[in-house]
């Protein structure tokens, strides 16, 4: 039924600081520019009814509304681990896949995952498929930057998949704002699934 995903690789590094000095600035800005074409920075947004929201995005590992799990944040016990996530509802016209995780409040991306075949419904737990590319996290990293919840510090974690109108034809590792930018200009459709650091 899903179609067979080619080599993959491993996506993790320990995880994004809690408070990411230098990147702080870089991630804002850049989440401020997905902002004002898709909605991306703020859930109930002004912009967020101009883009379809038809994505259906699901993990079986995952809950919407309840707390992401301690393997994916960098409290885990060894490395932390990607998620697994899976997708449906992409429109007809889709020409690649991007995935944005981030923290909306803290304005820090933890992953970024672009030029996904539109073929694929499926990130496995841990690794990405081999011609797909990560860009750089808020760190600076081209890694799953797992999040560090604070205790009694709620913050919310999106697992955002957008449908993009064509590739990003951005090499492995660039700059967070060239692949949000890149993403806010392509986009034709989106799907979110939410979790929280409680």
């Amino acid at each position: 039924m899903f179609p067979v995903l080619p080599s993959t690789r491993i996506t993790v590094s320990r995880g994004v600081p809690r408070t990411p000095l230098g990147a702080r600035a870089g991630a804002a800005a850049a989440g401020a520019a997905l902002l004002a074409s898709t909605g991306c920075g703020v859930l109930n947004s002004e912009l967020s009814g101009e883009m379809p929201t038809d994505i259906n995005v699901t993990s079986p590992m995952m809950q919407e509304a309840q707390p992401l799990p301690v393997a994916y944040t960098c409290d885990a016990d060894g490395d932390p681990v990607s998620p697994p996530l899976s997708w449906s509802g992409l429109p007809d016209d889709v020409g690649s896949i991007a995935l944005v995780v981030d923290d909306p409040q803290a304005a820090v991306v933890f992953w970024v995952v672009h030029d996904l075949d539109p073929q694929l419904v499926e990130l496995r737990q841990n690794s990405v498929p081999a011609d797909a590319k990560i860009g750089q996290n808020s760190a600076g990293e081209a890694s799953y930057g797992a999040p560090c919840p604070s205790e009694n510090d709620v913050h919310e974690y999106r697992f955002t998949v957008y449908a993009l109108s064509g590739t990003l034809d951005l090499p492995e590792g660039a700059p967070l704002d060239s692949i949000l930018e890149g993403v806010a200009d392509q986009a034709i459709a989106r799907g979110t699934l939410v979790t929280n650091s409680e």
